[in-house]
């Protein structure tokens, strides 16, 4: 069966070679945790975590461009094989531009997630914009796609299916993974 998006919806997204991902609303569900020691924790999903995976095995390059900065955060993104990454940055427009460049990418070749302000120069320019069921208004206004999943509780796993559903990537991962052999 598989994830149902709009062919309209699976058109703008066909071309996309690299998702920009925003943490904070995207990859948590956006709290901040505190230890006792005063360390910063973070949730982050299974789900979410491999839809990234899933991207980088269709050779679409996940990006992650975020205003914070954490040892959690470093070991977690280590751990799923991300190798874009610009961390502590609130502009975060310089840092998509220069991720694009070094790939030899255009800004239609780009796709991005993200759920507050910080987040909408990057989608304002790509080809492809999206944000969680739970993103600021102003977000959910300029994305052409709002999953229907909250932050931190899989909205990056719900786009990275629609990137892999648009590439035509994701029933041939799909039986792979069933172990059913393709002909």
């Amino acid at each position: 069966m598989g994830p149902r998006f709009t062919p309209e919806t699976l058109l703008a997204a066909q071309d996309v070679r690299i998702a920009f991902f925003d943490v904070d609303g995207v990859l948590t569900d956006g709290g901040v945790y505190f230890s006792e020691q005063g360390e910063t924790l973070k949730r982050f999903s299974i789900l979410d975590g491999y839809g990234l995976k899933l991207l980088r095995m269709a050779n679409i390059e996940p990006a992650v461009i975020t205003g914070r900065d954490s040892k959690p955060l470093r070991v977690r993104l280590e751990a799923l094989g991300v190798q874009h990454v610009r961390y502590g940055t609130e502009d975060k427009l310089p840092a998509a531009e220069a991720m694009l460049a070094s790939l030899g990418l255009s800004w239609a070749q780009a796709a991005a997630i993200g759920d507050d302000w910080p987040d909408l120069p990057v989608l304002m320019r790509v080809g492809f914009a999206a944000a969680p069921a739970n993103a600021h208004v102003e977000v959910r206004d300029v994305a052409k796609y709002v999953t229907t999943a909250r932050g931190g509780e899989g909205a990056a796993r719900e786009f990275c299916d629609l990137l892999l559903t648009a590439g035509g990537h994701y029933r041939r991962m799909l039986d792979r993974a069933r172990g059913v052999v393709s002909q």
